[in-house]
């Protein structure tokens, strides 16, 4: 995928966001995540999850196409703002939600 152009608005392209919505609708049917937000801008396009609509989201998923060519464009932040997993490939950036996923339908 070519870079947009300056001033274009960033997305997520159809399979990234069915991907991303998959694990959010597996989150909300075990009864972790019940609010999810979408945000698109010049720099990034931003899904974050949230516990509750009247708090900070749990965790945002970032995809900015200008860090592409040096650590990744794909970044999962979590609630405080740290930078917990970043790469090039969306799916092992969603993986630690999914061994999070794991955990609270195994216990």
């Amino acid at each position: 995928m070519p870079f947009p152009k300056p001033g274009a608005q960033i997305g997520f392209e159809r399979l990234e966001l069915e991907r991303i919505l998959g694990l959010y609708g597996r989150m909300v049917a075990a009864g972790h995540w019940r609010d999810y937000a979408i945000s698109f801008d010049r720099d990034a396009a931003v899904f974050s999850a949230f516990r509750r609509a009247a708090e900070r989201p749990e965790v945002r998923i970032e995809k900015r196409p200008s860090l592409r060519q040096k650590q990744g464009q794909w970044a999962l932040i979590g609630e405080g703002g740290a930078i917990l997993k970043r790469g090039h490939d969306l799916a092992p950036v969603l993986a630690p939600i999914e061994r999070r996923l794991m955990k609270l339908v195994d216990g």
